[in-house]
């Protein structure tokens, strides 16, 4: 059947850490009946695309081997095989510090302190490649796949990242995409895919109308873990095609730097480490590195299966390691990085609670390779308190509903529709005079979302104002991580506090933060998308959410401190400068009283500079509320001068800082 020229196939692409796949759903369009998600496949019908890429040392700019070719031959060329190179997306070589000493390749440090690649050249001179380069080789070869299977040109896509990715990472798949010669319509979160195409199976496989149902994903890959609880509400009227199913996420937690691989990792630590016990301290040249990642990976599957796995490697120089692993024994050594995705889990079901009106959770659906582990299983069904999904295929369930997405967005055929709302992992704000962050978009708000808030100056004739944006959950801004600065200039010399700077947040339905800030008074304005230099890393995350929970009294005090300090700070500036302009006419009882109440203000706020818990918050917010009424007077005989009409009455929450 002919494709109308005026559609284009939009295809959905799961670009893993481990593999990576390419799916189309509704193609071609045609009224009815509408065809369900499939993956396209290479031409010897392999389903999955091992994301590993060999480069060439005498031209190392162009690839040579990709996908299982590439991975079979990667013992013989490990410093130019790159394999796990999601792992660096977006991230800085601080961030990829524990993964570097069980990569066979070498990791550089790139512009601003962006975790690169170096490749071996036949000149001796190192050839640096970023992680999105070798990103966009995968997304091309998952291109022209589905491109030789639609027998169309294929140039758009909807590409899932984990739900914990944040700007830094979520720009670099986007940016990757576009050097794939893709259009990237839209970026979702891999469990919410995943969900996508659970509430499509499920109702192929029941029927309809479905009552409402709240479902947990539990998604385990090769490098990252998530969690999301969602609410998938079947449209009311089945037969009707305009209808909309809704996939609400309710809340997410997660792990970027926790999946598969580290699996692989704490075995081939085990394996280092018995080997130096047993031949004495040694250095592990990138070839046997590799090749022990290797026994460590069909180790980590085999035990999948069977009670045990006997390793034997050598060595050379009539050294020999060999051992039998059994499964308890490897279940030993995972068992921590298992509980921390189930500390993940009991995150967002606490998050969740509040919006699931008692509703019960009515299924878990495994995503990811490494939900095959069978201790994984047995913590997910023991924390649950149910039987995991696992009737869609979890390597493949993630391509498949983003493909559910790329029908919806394509258009054209007759699929039902989705309504998919999705949200924020970690708060985003403003920091503020003081150090405090001034949050303006809450986590696990549903996206796309925007936020606006109005702030003020805090310094006399200042031209400029510096936007910090930050991300995380702590109350000052310190304890967050900084997504990027900006400065707002030209702005008319004004005294303090009379500037009113409108700024808005806005996160696409990607997750892409945009920053919008208008001085109102001159109409100077600033309008720049929030890419930061890399990411977050799976220690600040966990520690991002752990400590706000640990320190939420504390935090919120110093919060309180530090605002009260700003406010009160332009309070006596306003008030010290009315008293020396009217000196003659200010009563000597009005100037004794405002002086002793500044001095004791003035003591509190230079104190609380100092220590800020050597301050009572209540005591310094009573002591600037006495010193506003003592005010009035002063400012009635301001206005009876005429000498100027710019009395700030009460100062704004908080000021960005100079």
């Amino acid at each position: 059947m002919s494709v109308p020229d005026s559609i284009e196939p939009i295809v959905g692409i799961a670009l893993g850490t481990t593999n990576s796949l390419v799916a189309i759903a509704n193609w071609p369009p045609h009224p009815a009946p509408p065809s369900p998600p499939r993956i396209l496949p290479d031409d010897r019908g392999r389903p999955m695309l091992p994301s590993v890429v060999r480069f060439d040392t005498s031209t190392p700019a162009r690839p040579i081997e990709l996908g299982y070719e590439a991975r079979a031959n990667a013992l013989l060329h490990p410093l130019s095989t790159i394999a796990s190179v999601k792992r660096l997306m977006g991230r800085s070589t601080a961030d990829a510090a524990n993964d570097l000493p069980h990569l066979s390749f070498r990791v550089v440090e790139g512009p601003n302190n962006t975790a690169r690649v170096a490749l071996p050249t036949s000149s001796g001179e190192p050839h640096v490649v970023s992680p999105q380069e070798v990103s966009a080789i995968i997304l091309r070869a998952l291109r022209t796949q589905a491109a030789d299977r639609l027998g169309v040109p294929v140039s758009k896509a909807v590409v899932t990242v984990p739900a914990y990715f944040d700007d830094a990472q979520r720009q670099a798949t986007r940016d990757a995409g576009r050097l794939a010669g893709l259009d990237v319509v839209r970026i979702i979160n891999e469990p919410t895919a995943a969900a996508l195409a659970y509430g499509l199976g499920l109702r192929q496989l029941a029927g309809a109308p479905l009552a409402p149902q709240i479902v947990a994903v539990f998604d385990l890959g090769g490098g990252t873990f998530d969690v999301s609880i969602l609410r998938i509400t079947p449209a009311a009227d089945s037969a009707d095609s305009t209808a909309a199913d809704c996939f609400q996420v309710l809340s997410t937690s997660g792990d970027t730097h926790l999946g598969g691989d580290d699996f692989d990792s704490a075995l081939l630590s085990l394996f280092t480490r018995e080997i130096t016990e047993r031949f004495g301290p040694m250095t592990f040249p990138p070839e046997t590195l590799q090749s022990l990642r290797q026994f460590a990976e069909a180790a980590k599957i085999r035990l999948s299966a069977a009670d045990s796995a006997s390793i034997r490697i050598d060595l050379g120089g009539g050294r020999v390691y060999q051992r039998l692993i059994t499964r308890a024994e490897y279940q030993t050594l995972i068992a921590p990085l298992v509980q921390r995705t189930i500390d993940c889990c009991r995150r967002a079901l606490k998050d969740a609670r509040p919006l699931m009106h008692d509703e019960p959770l009515s299924a878990v659906i495994l995503v990811g390779g490494a939900t095959r582990t069978p201790l994984v299983r047995d913590k997910v069904r023991e924390e649950f308190n149910l039987e995991p999904y696992t009737a869609l295929d979890p390597d493949q369930v993630v391509a498949l509903g983003a493909a559910v997405q790329a029908g919806v967005l394509m258009g054209g055929g007759s699929g039902r529709r989705s309504l998919l709302l999705d949200v924020v992992p970690l708060s985003l704000g403003l920091e503020t005079v003081g150090g405090a962050m001034a949050k303006l978009i809450i986590r696990n708000s549903t996206v796309p979302c925007r936020a606006a808030e109005t702030f003020s100056t805090s310094v006399d004739n200042q031209t400029g104002i510096v936007l910090n944006v930050l991300q995380g959950e702590r109350e000052m801004a310190a304890d967050c991580r900084s997504l990027g600065r900006f400065e707002l200039k030209g702005i008319p010399p004004m005294p303090a506090g009379i500037p009113k700077l409108k700024v808005e947040f806005a996160v696409d339905a990607s997750g892409i933060l945009t920053v919008h800030a208008v001085e109102e008074r001159s109409a100077k304005r600033l309008s720049a998308q929030i890419v930061p230099n890399h990411g977050l890393t799976a220690d600040e995350v966990a520690r991002l959410e752990r400590e706000s929970v640990t320190h939420a009294r504390e935090d919120m005090t110093r919060h309180r401190i530090a605002d009260l300090v700003t406010n009160a700070r332009l309070d006596l500036h306003w008030i010290s400068r009315q008293l020396d302009k009217l000196a003659a006419e200010v009563p000597s009882d009005l100037r004794t009283d405002l002086e002793s109440r500044i001095a004791t203000l003035r003591s509190m706020t230079d104190a609380a500079g100092r220590d800020w818990t050597s301050v009572d918050a209540n005591a310094m917010h009573r002591a600037k509320d006495d010193l506003d009424r003592a005010s009035v007077r002063l400012h009635e005989l301001s206005i009876a001068r005429s000498l100027q009409d710019d009395a700030p009455g009460k100062a704004p929450r908080s000021t960005p800082p100079r």
